[in-house]
């Protein structure tokens, strides 16, 4: 299972039934879980740690140094959950003194060309798309999907089960549950379809287009929303969207005019 054509430190910790092609390379420090298959030509550097059964394809370089101007080679790592495929040509970077790890979480993909920078904090499931890129300091939520060439700046932080047309600048904070288009990035919608593939019940879906129609619809601007949405009864899906909204740092994404 593993080539003797494959460069692999004495000091990496390879767990069982892991597959390693010819000229793949894996520096010492590196912990690889049971299960995994690291193809041809990945470079898996020091300080990265990759769960059970994941799949690195050719191209990949897991673990570089990042590229903030301010590090100065503090140890930081990368943490790679479980069932996550790293497809042809990714980039994930270490991270820096901030959070001192990137760490992507369970059953992600990350389709071709995708770059996550230092101390991105990516959940599970989440999908980004070819060519997507992202800032240092990014987090993004469990089930949230980028489609290809989206680009984020740093610190944003993306909700929960949100969707984000390809080719987007994503600037401000983008709210959970949410479908988020154009340029600027504008609130196009609930991610209706999304949710109920995920078996989230009709009542649940009318409840959160129900509060986003007062938060963008209803009101000329996000606060007259929040202000708006003080008289409606509360639940645990009305304290997460307002919340998000409250503790957003960079504000999020206007309504489409």
């Amino acid at each position: 299972m593993i080539s003797n054509l494959a460069s692999i430190s004495k000091d990496a910790q390879i767990g069982q039934n892991v597959r390693i092609d010819p000229f793949a390379v894996i520096h010492e420090d590196v912990i690889i879980g049971n299960g995994c298959h690291i193809h041809s030509n990945a470079v898996i550097y020091p300080g990265t740690r990759i769960g059970e059964d994941c799949d690195v394809f050719p191209g990949a370089s897991v673990g570089v140094i990042p590229q903030d101007l301010k590090f100065s080679n503090e140890y930081t790592t990368v943490e790679i959950g479980n069932h996550t495929k790293i497809r042809e040509c990714v980039t994930i970077h270490r991270g820096t003194n901030d959070k001192l790890k990137t760490s992507i979480g369970d059953n992600c993909l990350l389709m071709t060309y995708v770059h996550v920078a230092h101390d991105c904090q990516i959940g599970n499931n989440v999908i980004l798309a070819s060519y997507t890129g992202l800032s240092g300091h990014v987090i993004i939520d469990d089930w949230a999907i980028l489609e290809g060439k989206a680009a984020a700046q740093q610190f944003v932080h993306i909700g929960k089960h949100a969707f984000i047309g390809g080719a987007s600048l994503i600037r401000k904070d983008v709210p959970p549950y949410v479908k988020a288009a154009r340029e600027p990035l504008a609130f196009a919608g609930v991610n209706s379809v999304g949710l109920r593939r995920r078996g989230f019940t009709e009542e649940q879906v009318r409840e959160i287009e129900d509060i986003y129609r007062v938060l963008y619809v209803q009101n000329s601007n996000i606060s007259k929303g929040m202000k708006a949405l003080e008289t409606a009864s509360s639940s645990a899906l009305l304290t997460e969207i307002t919340q998000f909204i409250q503790n957003s740092e960079n504000g999020v994404i206007r309504g489409m005019i």
